[in-house]
C-alpha cells in the first residue's frame, strides 16, 4: 500500500537541525534524521525551542496512533528510538492489516535534551511526565512529590496541572488528534508498562510487561486511567544506548501485531471519523 504523508505545518526542519539531534541523541545520524522530514508543529518549548513531529497517513487509515519520546530530556535513546520507528512506518508489515495514521514527536522536552548535561525536567526544572491534569492533581502530585520522591527536584511536578508548554502541546495533540493508542518512551528501567482499557501487550521484543503503578500527573495516568486511552509505556534499558537494529524492528513488529489484534478491531466496529 503507498503511503502518504500528511504536513501539519508548513515548515520542514533545516539541516542544522539534524546536525544538532544526531550531536546528542545515540544511534541517530543526521541522514536519519533527514529522511525522517520533520514538521514544525507549532509548539515551542520553555526556552523557544521548535517540537518537531511527522505525520505519516494510509490514505485509508482510521486508526491513530501517537508515538512520543524525549519527554525526559536526558533519556536521549527514547528519542532515538522514535525516529527508527519514523523509518520502519513507511514500510509497512504484510500482516499488518489495518492501515494506521501515526504521529511522531521524537522530542517533547528539547529543553531538557539540549541542556548541558541533559537533564530530566525542562527548562522551568518541571518534570513533564508529572504535569498532566490527573484528578486530584493539587492534593496528590504535591502529597507524592513531598512523602514518596523526599522533594526530589528531578521529579518536581510543577505550581500546577499543565503549567508548562510542552504539556499543554500534548495535551492539545490528545484532544485534536484523538488518539486511539499513545505509546510513550522512556528509559532506563527495562520494562513494559500500561494503562488503561484493552488487553496490554505481553511484550515489545525483549522488554515484558511489568505494569510498575500509577503516578499523579503522569501521562499513562492521565491518558489510561482517566481518558481512557491506552498507553503503552516503553522503558528501554539505557538512557544512553539504544537497542540493536535487528531489536528495534522486533518490538515495532510486535506492536503493530498488538495494535492490530487488540485495536483493529474496535475501530472496525466504531468506524470514528479521522480529524481534519
Amino acid at each position: 500500500m503507498l503511503i502518504a504523508t500528511v504536513s501539519i505545518a508548513a515548515h520542514a526542519a533545516p539541516p542544522r537541525v539534524c546536525v544538532d539531534y544526531s550531536y546528542k541523541i545515540p544511534n541517530v545520524r543526521p541522514a536519519l534524521c533527514e529522511a525522517a522530514q520533520l514538521q514544525d508543529m507549532q509548539a515551542r518549548s520553555v526556552q523557544g525551542r521548535t517540537v518537531w513531529g511527522r505525520d505519516i497517513r494510509p490514505a485509508d487509515a482510521k486508526l491513530r496512533i501517537l508515538v512520543v519520546g524525549g519527554i525526559h530530556g536526558d533519556e536521549m535513546s527514547s528519542s532515538s528510538l522514535v525516529f527508527h520507528w519514523i523509518a520502519l512506518a513507511g514500510a509497512p508489515v504484510a500482516d499488518m492489516p489495518q492501515p494506521v495514521h501515526w504521529r511522531f514527536i521524537p522530542t517533547l522536552n528539547p529543553d531538557g535534551l539540549f541542556a548541558r548535561p541533559s537533564r530530566r525536567m525542562n527548562a522551568n526544572g518541571v518534570d513533564l511526565n508529572r504535569n498532566f491534569p490527573t484528578p486530584n492533581w493539587d492534593r496528590d502530585a504535591k502529597l507524592y512529590w513531598e512523602g514518596r520522591t523526599k522533594r526530589d527536584p528531578r521529579r518536581w511536578p510543577g505550581s500546577k496541572p499543565l503549567s508548562e508548554p510542552e504539556s499543554r502541546f500534548l495535551h492539545e495533540q490528545m484532544d485534536s488528534f484523538k488518539p486511539n493508542l499513545i505509546v510513550s518512551v522512556h528509559a532506563p528501567y527495562g520494562v513494559l508498562d500500561f494503562d488503561g482499557p484493552s488487553v496490554p501487550p505481553s511484550k515489545l521484543g525483549r522488554l515484558y510487561l511489568d505494569q510498575v503503578g500509577i503516578f499523579p500527573g503522569s501521562l499513562g495516568n492521565y491518558g489510561g486511567i482517566h481518558k481512557g486511552v491506552p498507553v503503552v509505556t516503553i522503558e528501554l534499558p539505557s538512557a544512553t544506548h539504544t537497542p540493536q537494529d535487528p531489536e528495534i524492528r522486533q518490538m515495532w513488529i510486535d506492536l503493530l501485531r498488538w495494535t492490530s489484534d487488540r485495536l483493529g478491531p474496535s475501530i472496525k466496529t466504531a468506524a470514528v471519523p479521522l480529524p481534519k
